[in-house]
């Protein structure tokens, strides 16, 4: 393998400074590990992810299908029978009185009152768990591109467009690497919306 790839993958020592190099196919810079058609495709590794996980982060528009409702992806993975302690949770939802919710309900065919309701309907759900889990729920203002789910070390990311939903888009499960720009990145950009939002919960 060459030096590079080796530096790259953290299978050598790092160097003080790093060339540009060259490029490398995916197989030699394994941070994206799996790419799934849509998110269901990708349940049964995000639920078992979850269950073992430290921290996750939600970055969502309503969030209910993915831990809002007691039948989404996430809920059922919360440690309830420990008293939720152990799993720090973070989650952020679009802000049900922003201008981008508006311009986000037009893209999906959807009434900006249904899609702030929904909004609304997830805070109280996340709410209901405040007294046996360690969580927060933010509210955030700008126009939904990025779907995240992270749990420690692994993230699952997807997109927001016109006329998709998130849970639509394909789904790029994502490892943190030595040298990874995406996980680091994703990891960042949510940590930067989460220091601008709003706590709700």
């Amino acid at each position: 393998m060459p030096d590079d790839a080796r530096h790259l993958l953290g299978l050598a020592a790092s160097r003080e400074k790093r060339s540009g190099g060259p490029a490398f196919d995916l197989a030699a810079f394994p941070e994206v590990v799996r790419v799934y058609a849509a998110q269901n495709s990708a349940a049964d590794e995000i639920q078992q992810q979850a269950r073992e996980a430290k921290e996750l982060d939600v970055l969502a528009v309503r969030g209910l299908g993915l831990i809002g409702l007691n039948d989404s992806l996430l809920r059922a993975c919360l440690p309830r029978d420990q008293g939720g302690k152990g799993l720090r949770i973070r989650v952020l939802l679009l802000d049900p009185d922003s201008d981008v919710l508006d311009r986000r309900a037009a893209e999906i065919g959807e009434s900006a009152e249904s899609l702030a309701s929904g909004v609304r309907l997830a805070e109280a759900r996340l709410r209901e768990l405040a007294d046996s889990s360690e969580i927060k729920v933010y509210r955030y203002r700008m126009l939904p591109t990025w779907r995240l789910i992270r749990t420690d070390s692994t993230m699952f990311v997807s997109a927001f467009d016109a006329g998709w939903e998130g849970h639509e888009s394909a789904t790029y499960k994502v490892m943190e690497t030595p040298h990874g720009p995406l996980f680091r990145g994703f990891r960042r950009m949510f940590d930067a919306i989460v220091d601008g939002a709003q706590r709700t919960v």
